[in-house]
C-alpha cells in the first residue's frame, strides 16, 4: 500500500472535514444524557459520509447522479433542520426541564446523516477529480483512509462535547448554538452555489 495516498487522504479529509468537528460537538451537546445518542450521531455520520463517497465515486467514474447545478440546494437540508431546531427551542425558552429533553433519545440518525451529507456536499467536487485520478486502486484507499478517520472525527466531537468547559456552555447555550450553526451552514450552501 501506498503510504503516500494514505497521507494525502489523511490530508484531504482533514481539510475538507474540520467544519465537522463544531457540528458533531453540537450534536453531542445535543444528545448529552440521552441514552443512544452516540450510536445514534455515529451512525448518521457514517451514513451520510458514505453518501458523499457514493456520489464522489460514482462522478469519478463518469456516472454522475448529482449534477453540479443541484449542490447548492443541499443547504436547504440544514437550514430546514436549523429552523426546526429554532422553532423548537423558540417554544422551550424559559423552560430548562424542556430544554434539557430538547428532543427524547437526542440527535436521529437521518437528521445526523442529512446534515453531514449537506454540509460535505462542496467535498464531492474536490473528491471527484482525486478519484478520477487515483483510479480504482487509489480511490479505495482514500474510501478506507476516510472510513477509519469518520470514526476519529466522531470521537473529536464528542470529546469536546465533554470537556467540562465545553460541556457546560453546550448544556447552557447548545439549544441556540445548534440551530445558528445549521442555518449558518445552509445559508453558506445556498450562497456559495448560487
Amino acid at each position: 500500500m501506498n503510504l503516500g495516498i494514505i497521507g494525502q487522504a489523511i490530508g484531504l479529509f482533514a481539510v475538507t472535514n474540520i467544519d465537522d468537528i463544531l457540528v458533531l460537538a453540537l450534536f453531542f451537546g445535543q444528545g448529552a444524557g440521552h441514552r443512544g445518542a452516540t450510536r445514534n450521531i455515529a451512525a448518521g455520520q457514517y451514513l451520510g459520509f458514505a453518501a458523499i463517497l457514493a456520489v464522489a465515486a460514482a462522478a469519478a467514474f463518469g456516472a454522475t447522479f448529482l449534477p453540479g447545478s443541484a449542490i447548492p440546494y443541499l443547504g436547504l437540508i440544514p437550514l430546514a433542520l436549523g429552523i426546526k431546531a429554532a422553532v423548537q427551542a423558540w417554544r422551550n425558552h424559559g423552560n430548562q426541564e424542556e430544554r434539557q429533553e430538547f428532543r427524547p433519545g437526542g440527535p436521529r440518525v437521518l437528521e445526523v446523516a442529512g446534515v453531514t451529507f449537506a454540509n460535505g456536499g462542496d467535498n464531492i467536487g474536490v473528491y471527484v477529480p482525486v478519484f478520477a485520478t487515483a483510479g480504482a486502486a487509489g480511490m479505495s484507499v482514500y474510501v478506507v483512509v476516510f472510513l477509519i478517520l469518520v470514526a476519529g472525527w466522531v470521537a473529536a466531537g464528542k470529546y469536546f462535547a465533554t470537556r467540562p468547559v465545553i460541556a457546560a456552555a453546550l448544556g447552557r447555550w447548545g439549544h441556540v448554538l445548534l440551530p445558528v450553526v445549521l442555518i449558518g451552514i445552509g445559508l453558506i450552501i445556498l450562497a456559495e452555489g448560487l
